[in-house]
């Protein structure tokens, strides 16, 4: 069977979707040999994230096992995961790391 979404890193708290996804899709991924079942709340375009589990608003994005932003606000499983409701922490040039 052909994966249509998959999570990178055990820490991830997002999956990638590998094809388009409509609204309340039910999605089955791969956790640390572990199947997991995602109802999915928004379409969810190929190549975008959508949440595995609730994230509240300030925790972060973790996707290949590494943080690559903030919840803007609180994000439910199965959410669409993208600029609306994340905030990058890499690349910005507001942060005291960009900076230097």
């Amino acid at each position: 069977m052909r994966k249509k979404a998959v999570v990178f890193d055990l820490k991830d708290n997002v999956a990638t979707a590998l094809v388009d996804f409509e609204a309340e899709t039910n999605v089955e991924v791969e956790v640390a040999g572990k199947s997991l079942m995602v109802k999915l709340i928004n379409s969810v375009p190929f190549g975008h994230k959508f949440s595995l589990t609730q994230i509240k608003s300030g925790s972060s994005i973790i996707k290949y096992g590494e943080i690559i932003g903030s919840a803007t606000n609180f994000i439910q499983k199965g959410e669409y995961v993208h600029v609306h409701n994340i905030a990058s922490n890499r690349g910005r040039g507001d942060l005291e790391e960009d900076v230097k």
